[in-house]
C-alpha cells in the first residue's frame, strides 16, 4: 500500500497511467475514490495522481484538532510530488480539494503547471452564517456521528442535483460519505474549512498568480457562485467554467462535461495558447 510520511501522518496515494503528472485533491464530503471518472479518462493521457487526504482512510487519521489546517494539507500535497520527485504537475481538486489545489498554486507556483479550482469558494460569504453553521454540523458530527449527520449533509441544498441526475451515483458518494470518521471530518472542517481565508481577501496574491487557472461551477452551487467569478475576475491567467443545472460535485455530476472541459484546458496550455486576460 503505498504511502509517505507528512510530519509523521501517514498519506495514502495512487498513480495510474503515464505522461505528465495530473494530480487531484477531494473534497470534504467525498474521497480518493470520487475522482474515478476522472482517473479513467486522464491516464489515457496523463500520469494521474490521487490521494486520500489525512482524516481519510487508509490514510492516517490524527484525532488532535493541531493536525488539521490548510497550511498542513496544501504542505501534504507539496511532500506528496517531492515523494513521487515531480517537479511540476497539473494540479486540481474540488472544493476543499480546489482550495488546496489554488493554495499549493500560490505557495508553490514554480511546482504547477497549471491549476484547476472546481467548486471553491464556500465560506467567503455570508461569514458569519457559515461559521455559525459549521460550527453546529461540527458539534453534531461529534455527538451525533457520520449516519445521521451525513445523510442530511448528503441531501443539501448542493447535493440533491447529483441525486436528481444520478441516482446510482448518488448512492454511491451517500456509502463512501457514510463511511468517513465523524472525528476527522468535524476536526477538518473545524480548522481547515472554517479557518481557511476567504478568496476575497486573497486578491493581492490573485494578482500576482501567473500560473494557468480554470474555475469550475454549478450555477446551483450558490456559496461559490460569487466567489469563482471574484477569482475569474483577480486571476491573470484563468478562464471559468459554469456548468447548468449543477450544484457541488459537478465531477459526479456531469463527468463527461467536466472532463472534456479540463481535457480542452490542458491541450491550450500545453500548446502555449492559454491566454493571459488583456488589461
Amino acid at each position: 500500500m503505498p504511502k509517505f510520511s507528512s510530519d509523521d501522518v501517514e498519506i495514502y496515494y495512487e498513480v495510474t497511467g503515464t505522461g505528465f503528472p495530473l494530480v487531484w485533491s477531494h473534497e470534504f464530503g467525498g474521497s480518493m475514490e470520487s475522482w474515478q471518472n476522472q482517473v479513467r479518462y486522464f491516464s489515457r493521457r496523463y500520469q494521474v495522481i490521487t490521494y486520500a487526504a489525512r482524516g481519510w482512510a487508509p490514510s492516517d487519521v490524527p484525532t488532535e484538532p493541531g493536525a488539521y489546517s490548510q497550511d498542513i494539507v496544501v504542505n501534504d500535497l507539496y511532500l506528496l510530488l517531492k515523494h513521487l520527485r515531480i517537479e511540476q504537475a497539473h494540479v486540481g481538486g474540488l472544493s476543499m480539494g480546489g482550495s488546496a489545489a489554488l493554495n499549493f498554486g500560490l505557495t508553490h507556483p514554480e511546482m504547477a503547471r497549471s491549476l484547476i479550482v472546481a467548486s471553491a469558494g464556500s465560506g467567503s460569504d455570508d461569514r458569519e452564517n457559515f461559521l455559525a453553521a459549521g460550527q453546529k454540523l461540527t458539534d453534531r458530527l461529534l455527538s451525533e456521528g457520520m449516519e445521521v449527520v451525513g445523510n442530511e449533509y448528503a441531501h443539501g441544498n448542493t447535493r440533491v442535483q447529483l441525486l436528481r441526475k444520478d441516482p446510482q451515483g448518488f448512492e454511491e458518494f451517500l456509502r463512501l460519505l457514510l463511511a468517513h470518521n465523524n472525528v476527522s471530518s468535524a476536526l477538518t472542517y473545524r480548522g481547515y474549512v472554517m479557518a481557511r481565508p476567504t478568496v476575497y481577501a486573497l486578491e493581492e496574491k490573485f494578482r500576482a498568480l501567473q500560473v494557468p487557472t480554470l474555475i469550475m461551477i454549478g450555477d446551483e452551487d450558490e456559496p461559490c457562485v460569487d466567489p469563482a467569478v471574484f477569482m475569474k475576475r483577480t486571476i491573470p491567467r484563468s478562464g471559468l467554467v459554469v456548468f447548468p443545472q449543477s450544484g457541488h460535485a459537478i465531477n459526479l455530476e456531469e463527468p463527461d462535461l467536466f472532463n472534456r472541459s479540463v481535457m480542452d484546458f490542458l491541450t491550450a496550455v500545453e500548446a502555449g495558447r492559454w491566454a493571459e486576460r488583456p488589461n
